[in-house]
């Protein structure tokens, strides 16, 4: 169960993030700690619950990127991670772009 389930490579970021929980429609607000191309991390004091469907939007050098996504753990008052579950092309271009950028600014 302790064995790595990433499967692309994470990157740090801060960039500020809103959560929509589906079933409630309830807004919050985060931060992002790390990205990748399957999911991110959100920094926040009252994380959704593990299994969570949400709508996570997060702007970063004035673009905006949203996906669906499930709410995979979390740590009490500290955060979640989350799952895309659904991107469209458009947003995966986006996504794409950060993540090259991410990716040379860390190497």
């Amino acid at each position: 169960m302790d064995s790595e389930r990433r499967r692309s490579p994470r990157y740090p970021i801060i960039a500020d993030a809103e959560v929509i929980e589906i079933a409630s429609d309830t807004e919050l607000s985060a931060k992002t700690s790390d990205l990748s191309a399957g999911g991110c991390f959100l920094d926040m004091l009252n994380p959704s619950l593990e299994g969570t469907e949400i709508l996570v939007r997060i702007t970063h050098e004035n673009s905006t990127f949203t996906a669906l996504g499930r709410v995979v753990f979390l740590f009490p008052n500290m955060g979640m991670g989350v799952m895309f579950t659904s991107v469209d092309a458009e947003q995966q271009a986006i996504l794409q772009k950060w993540l090259e950028e991410l990716g040379r600014s860390e190497g």
